[in-house]
């Protein structure tokens, strides 16, 4: 998982608008790559930061009540405090705006800062849609060197074929790169037991 926060001049967002910003998901690869470029020279800082398999499956898997919504708000948190923006637009992944809201405030070294916090903010918000295609463009990078260490391992995401044949053909064998808290994983592993079960 990435997550990036870029911090800009209110007069350079229009700037944004002019580059063609968007929504990361709504960019075809080779022109949030382009993209990419453009928003780091814009930008007055910026940071990408990654989440690896085993930090998001211990938080997840924990009994510390953390959950991937929780976690996201501490990386979140962990952007500002570094960035120190005066406003902080955040696209919120939990369907409790006001609790996520309230928890990411609480993380936070300046409680006064201005906070809004959206669904869709990514959409809604061209400081977040650049944001989103730092994180996006890492991402596929990231994707890119686990292609050329471990095969084809497809984009990544649970919807495609070629991520679901790889992961049923190596999740055994290269437990460490798959997020064993992903419902992908829950399934085939409840697959191979039940299969086994059905042996006896």
């Amino acid at each position: 998982m990435f997550i990036a926060g870029a911090l800009f001049k209110e007069e350079d967002i229009d700037k944004l608008k002019e580059l063609g910003v968007k929504d990361s998901k709504l960019l075809l690869h080779k022109k949030r790559v382009e993209l990419c470029k453009k928003i780091k020279k814009i930008a007055v800082k910026y940071k990408v930061i990654e989440v690896k398999p085993k930090e998001i499956d211990e938080a997840v898997l924990s009994e510390d009540h953390m959950n991937l919504n929780w976690l996201e708000a501490h990386k979140t948190a962990d952007l500002i405090n570094v960035l120190k923006p005066d406003k902080a637009i955040i696209d919120c992944p939990s369907p409790n705006i006001n609790k996520y809201k309230g928890y990411l405030r609480e993380l936070l070294k300046n409680k006064d800062i201005e906070l809004i916090v959206e669904h869709k903010a990514d959409v809604n918000f061209l400081v977040v849609s650049a944001s989103s295609i730092l994180a996006k463009c890492d991402r596929e990078k990231e994707v890119e060197k686990l292609k050329k260490k471990y095969g084809d391992i497809g984009p990544g995401y649970p919807s495609n074929e070629i991520t679901q044949k790889f992961l049923k053909e190596n999740l055994e064998k290269y437990p460490e790169i798959f997020r064993h808290s992903w419902m992908p994983v829950k399934e085939h592993k409840t697959e191979k037991i039940q299969k086994k079960l059905g042996d006896f």
